[in-house]
């Protein structure tokens, strides 16, 4: 079993819960309402931040530029067509600025102090962790949604398409192997800590997608 797969396991149902969640559900068929679309958006977008300053952190600690060259690629992904979908997004479904910068959501808080904390120990086994949940969660659940009606709103099916398709399996692929390669080198006591890191990971979005479901 590859190490990703053993971490996965070690949390296996609360990664069922993140990877297959009503609001994913509803998002890919079109019946999330507006409303809870707006307020996941908007604090999904407080994520950005804190995932650019992780992501580079990560880049600058792979052990050589051929390890570090697609996590930069990847971050010019992040910084441009993904973030020039959240603006897209905001003005179509008419989000004030007010609802564009609302109060950060206790979960939204407990995520981006997981990844302050993965950035600042310096660790590249830490923050991998982290990045391996983000991406390779969204992965599996997004792939679920790729045969979307064509009638689907743009703020969903893109949503979709930024998660799914060869090249963000091909990041998430590349997120895991710098893992796996990794955890070969650590203690019994690091992989613990990686192993708690990851499972707070999948705790994370697991309470995200909650919060994100609540009626408004």
């Amino acid at each position: 079993m590859r190490p990703t797969e053993y971490l996965r396991s070690q949390c296996q149902a609360d990664w069922d819960v993140a990877t297959d969640h009503d609001f994913c559900r509803e998002l890919a068929n079109g019946t999330l309402p507006k409303a809870k679309m707006q307020w996941y958006l908007a604090q999904d977008y407080k994520f950005v931040d804190s995932f650019v300053r992780l992501l580079a952190t990560a880049i600058a600690h792979a052990p050589t530029l051929a390890d570090a060259v697609p996590g930069a690629q990847f971050l010019a992904l992040i910084t441009g067509p993904e973030n020039n979908y959240f603006l897209r997004s905001f003005d179509a479904l008419e989000m004030t600025q007010a609802q564009q910068n609302p109060p950060t959501a206790p979960q939204t808080l407990a995520f981006q102090q997981l990844m302050h904390s993965a950035r600042m120990s310096g660790r590249y086994e830490l923050m991998l962790a982290v990045l391996v949940v983000a991406e390779w969660s969204y992965l599996t659940w997004a792939e679920r949604y790729v045969d979307y009606p064509d009638s689907l709103p743009f703020w969903f099916s893109q949503w979709i398409d930024l998660h799914s398709g060869v090249g963000f399996a091909a990041v998430v692929a590349y997120f895991r192997e710098q893992l796996d390669n990794v955890w070969q080198e650590l203690s019994k006591a690091e992989q613990e800590q990686v192993s708690a890191i990851f499972s707070q990971a999948v705790q994370c979005e697991c309470d995200f997608f909650a919060a994100s479901f609540v009626d408004r």
